[in-house]
Parts: structure tokens; sequence; C-alpha cells
């Protein structure tokens, strides 16, 4: 209670207007400092004619009411942010000064209410945004409204200052962070700003970064927010000649090589948790802005992400518990789905990610993801805060390697409360990345209607061969072809939200649709048979083999009743690799897969679906 009187009392105090003679801004910031990323010349355009472009919708620019209640909350945050003051920029035309001039003078006479004014996040980036920008409006203007800008940035300073330490809130925490230093360095006379910076930045960070250097939302696209971030605070400051922060220099050396590890080769993002691909040159100029040395994260065990890269081609995986309360509004429905590509073309990919609208909320469900689909259902919900309000309560996934080939044996039990089943996925690709395979096991008290996702770039071809066992890709000049046992293939329509606009593409589906309940029969003693392994059911005769648990913290409090949930050890005996029989013919001297479930007893609610995916020899 005492806590909240005192933040409220700061509050309060530092609403209160600035007077003459009563620690008054400066009438101009007293260090020039300038944005660096470049803007959009066409969306700038579009602001100066009263309408601006967010998420591809167009909408209008009412500089009479601030509060935009008609908009979404995402576009009504980015529009009050100012980071648009770019594409004004960009445009370069004194139409555009001026425009830029006029919006933020109506802003300065009409700041909306709360929450919005409360929202930290939005207040830094307005402040970085008024102050990178300010020589290109605000400098020719006229004194009264270069004195009126700069009250409101000392106003807005104090406001984030008041707001210290932040609840939690992700990468966005660090906008507000920035937002303050930007406020420190043009008004120095203002030195609770920086010391409040320095102070509460190293907690923040403390809480936000993993030990392997992933943020805690778990996302490509987090992580490359957060480096920007960080990237800008170091350039604030140097373009205030002062050193950098220990904590920024350190933040950015963790959060730098795992960016470069969630990357595909073509430079674009993996789409997982919110994520879009984002241009190249822009991501390149941020990981030089942020860390000169090209740093590779070896792995990335405490944020969950499996990167394997054998020959020319990249498998990306999601093998983690979705990120905890408070850092989880970026979350997908996703665990166990991954990203395929081949030299710098993507196969396999998941949908994409939207900040508004419709797609907002369908983007993130389960069926947006190369991954399992139950019953039609997600493995997660969500709740109105728009955070998860149930989740997997163990996901695992061990790796182990052979003559180059790799094995990822991964489960979770998300559909665990829904529909009593638990979901284990095996993964192979041998040593030349042109041979993935997986095998697809649900187990549960019953069968269950299923359906096996496989989103395609844009780019790939697509063709469902007429007996319907095979599809046919063409891709980046190479041909794939995919096959599975056990399931009805086929090829639909999907879409793919990883670029600057919403493009049709299609989907490689395998269901196995739920049979009917069978009639009791009276008990029959099986007949013996020998046992056939498929090549993913075959061990391989490992001499150097690593082995590696990756596991949440949740899942080291497992009990030994939910070990069912975990991948099952490979068995001792099993017999060598070239006694074994394949599920589709292999190149020559491959080591087949080995099996994941193998040791698994069979129950009437067992399911396997297996599949490969090769490229066609030329």
């Amino acid at each position: 209670m005492l806590r909240r009187w005192a933040r409220d009392a700061r509050l309060s105090l530092a609403r209160l207007p600035s007077f003459p003679g009563l620690a008054r801004a400066p009438s101009a910031p007293v260090h020039t400092i300038r944005e660096l990323w470049p803007g959009n010349p066409d969306d700038g355009a579009l602001l100066v004619t009263g309408r601006f472009r967010f998420e591809n919708r167009i909408y209008t620019l009412d500089t009479q009411d601030w509060e935009h209640r008609n908009l979404p909350t995402a576009a009504r945050k980015w529009l009050h942010g100012f980071t648009w003051l770019r594409d004004l920029r960009a445009l370069g035309s004194d139409e555009a000064r001026l425009c830029a001039r006029a919006i933020v003078a109506s802003w300065l006479d009409q700041p909306p209410i709360d929450p919005l004014v409360l929202d930290a996040s939005a207040t830094g980036a307005r402040i970085a945004a008024w102050m990178g920008h300010y020589d290109f409006f605000a400098a020719s203007a006229d004194d009264a409204f270069r004195q009126l800008l700069m009250d409101r940035v000392l106003v807005e300073g104090r406001l984030i200052a008041a707001l210290l330490p932040l609840p939690p809130n992700g990468w966005q925490n660090l906008t507000a962070f920035k937002g303050l230093l930007a406020a420190a360095v043009t008004i120095p006379s203002q030195t609770g700003f920086l010391s409040r910076f320095l102070r509460y930045l190293d907690q923040e960070l403390e809480h936000l970064l993993l030990p392997d250097g992933c943020v805690c939302e778990r996302s490509p696209e987090a992580q490359f927010q957060a480096a920007r971030e960080l990237a800008e605070m170091s350039a604030i400051m140097r373009m205030a000649q002062m050193p950098p922060a220990e904590s920024v220099t350190k933040g950015l050396a963790w959060i730098c090589p795992v960016l470069r590890a969630m990357r595909h080769a073509d430079g674009g993002l993996a789409l997982f948790n919110g994520a879009v691909e984002h241009d190249q040159s822009f991501i390149e100029n941020v990981l030089q802005q942020g860390a000169r040395q090209r740093l590779l994260a070896p792995a990335m065990p405490d944020g969950a992400f499996w990167r394997l890269s054998p020959g020319k081609a990249l498998l990306i995986v999601d093998a983690g518990v979705p990120a905890p309360s408070g850092y989880d509004r970026m979350a997908h429905g996703g665990p166990l789905s991954f990203e395929f590509s081949y030299g710098r073309q993507r196969l396999f990919v998941n949908c994409g990610s939207a900040q508004a609208g419709a797609w907002e909320q369908a983007l993130r469900e389960t069926a947006a993801h190369t991954t399992m689909v139950l019953d039609g259902r997600s493995c997660v919900d969500f709740g109105p805060d728009g955070g998860l309000s149930r989740r997997p309560a163990h996901v695992t996934a061990s790796h182990q390697t052979q003559s180059g080939a790799h094995w990822l044996d991964m489960a979770h039990d998300g559909y665990r409360a829904s529909l009593g089943a638990t979901w284990q996925r095996r993964l192979y690709i041998n040593a030349e990345g042109e041979d993935l395979r997986g095998q697809e096991v649900v187990e549960g008290e019953r069968e269950v209607s299923l359906a096996l996702r496989f989103h395609l770039h844009p780019s790939v071809e697509a063709q469902l061969s007429p007996d319907h066992d095979e599809v046919l890709m063409h891709a980046g000049g190479m041909i794939w072809r995919f096959r599975q046992e056990n399931g009805v293939l086929s090829l639909e329509e999907s879409v793919y939200f990883g670029g600057e606009k919403p493009v049709r593409t299609l989907q490689i589906v395998v269901t196995a649709p739920k049979p009917p309940e069978p009639e009791p029969e009276p008990e029959v003693e099986p007949e013996s048979e020998p046992e056939a392994e498929t090549a993913l059911e075959a061990e391989p005769a490992v001499e150097e083999t690593e082995n590696v648990s990756n596991e949440t913290p949740s899942d080291v409090d497992a009990t030994e009743g939910e070990a069912e949930n975990t991948p099952v050890e490979e068995t001792e005996n099993a017999p060598p690799a070239e006694e074994t029989e394949s599920v589709a013919p292999q190149p020559a001297e491959q080591a087949p897969a080995p099996d994941a479930v193998s040791s698994v007893p069979k129950k009437s609610g067992r399911q396997v679906i297996q599949w490969v995916m090769e490229r066609v020899p030329e």
C-alpha cells in the first residue's frame, strides 16, 4: 500500500507543468540525437494526405481527437509512439516537414488521457522519436513551439521515471528506457533521469534475458526488437559523447548471437511466436549497430530452440514451454513446430503473425504452424489480456547426432487436459540435409481426429499426385518429394504473413479421422509375429553420440507418474542399421533414423504417422 501511494504521488508530481524559473526545460536539446533507422517514403506520402498505413490497412488520421477509440489498440499505440516520423523524414519535402510539425503540435495541444498516457513504452517511443527527428521538424519552428515541445519531453521523462520499476512487459519495457535516456541526454540538467535509467536497466535486463541470451518471450521478433532498442541506446550515448553503459553493452553481447541463430540463410527471421521475416538489410543494420563481432549462438538451451544445420539445410524447432505469464502476449500455440529451409529457399514455414484484426488471433492458433493439431483444437488457450490462460505443462526435447545426421525427440502434453492425449514427435535429418523425416505418435485414452500440417512458403510450387500418395514441390530450382504412412494426404490452401503483406500459399495436410467406436470382441490370444522396424524405428549404431536433454524449469519438478509424457529412451539391443527396413527409399549408406517410441507399449488410443521429405536428385 505504501509503495502504491508513493508511486501515485510521483505520478502526480510528474504531471505538473513546467513554470519559468522552476526546473523548466531548455528551449532546445542540449545534445542532438538522430534516429538510426530509415523510413518508408511511400508511407510518408500517405501521411501528408491525412491517412496512415498500419498492418496493410489504411486509416484516417484524426488530429482533432487523439483518443482514437475507434482504432485497434496496437494501431493507437503505434500512432502515439510517433515512430512514423521517420517515414515523413524519408519523404524529405518541406510539405512533409510542415505536416510532421502540425501533427506533433496537435498532440501537444490535446494529449490523450489515461490509460494510454501511463503506457511507459508508448511514452518512451514518443520521446525518442521527437528527439531523434528534432532537427527535421522542430529546429526551424518558432520559439513557442520548440519550448512547448521540450517542456512536454520533460513531463514525459518524469512520467517514465515515476513508473519505474516497470511491471513485466517483455522487450517493450526497453522502449521506455530508451525514451528516458533520450530525455536524459537532451535535458542533462535533470540528473535523476540518467541515474534512474542506469539503476533500473540492469534489473530489467536480468528479468528479460535468459542465461543463454534468449529473451523471455521466446520469440525471434522479441529478440530482434530487444537488440534494436539496446542498439539505439548505445547510439544515443555515443551521440551525447557518453561511454555506453555496461548493462547496454553486455545485453547486446548476449542478445545478438541468438538473433543471428534465429535467422534463415535468406537473412530473415524464423516465424515463431509473433515474428515476421523483416528485411535482411534492416536486421544486418541492427546487428552491426549492436555487436561488431559476427558470433552465432552455438545452442539455445534456456530458450529451448533447436537449430540444426547439416549441409545446406537449416531446421529450426520450437521445443519449449510457452513464455511465462507477463511475457506471453506474443506467445503462439506452436510448441514442437518447426521451419525448414535449404540454402536461401524456405520450404516449411509457420504462417507468421499480425498485430490487429481477425488475423491476429487466427495466426496464434496451433493450426497456423507446422505442427500437429488434435480434434481441431489449439494446444493453448488465450486470455482476455492477450496472454495464455492454458498451456502445456511439460515440453521435453533430447538430441542425438551421428556422422553428421541428427535425431530430435520431443513431446508435449498440451492436449492432456482437453483430450487426455500427449504427442511425441521425432525428427531426423541426414548429414547432407536432403532427407528430413518425422514420426508423430499420439497417446491417449481413445483415438482422436488429428491433422498434421506443413505450411509451405509462397515461393514453393506443389502438386498432389493423382493417387494422393505423394506431393511434389518445386522451389529454388530443386524438386522435393513428400510422402507419408498411416494417414490421408491432401494439399490445402494456407496464408503467409511473414512478409510485408499476407500472401496466399499452400499447406500439406496429413489427416487421420477419428474411427467409429468398435464393437466389443472376444479376447483372442495374438499370434507371435516378428517385429518389423521402419527407417524411423531403427536405432543408430552410435559410437560417438551426443545426448542433450532440454528441459524447462517445470520439467525438473515432474513426478515419476508424469514420465510417460517424455521421449522414451532407446533400447540397447536394436538391430544394426543395415538390417532395417525403410519407410521409403533412402540414399545409399545413409544411417536410418531411430524410433522415438519403439519401447512404448501399444495402447488402444495410440496413433502413429510417419512421413518423409526428400530432395529428388537432378
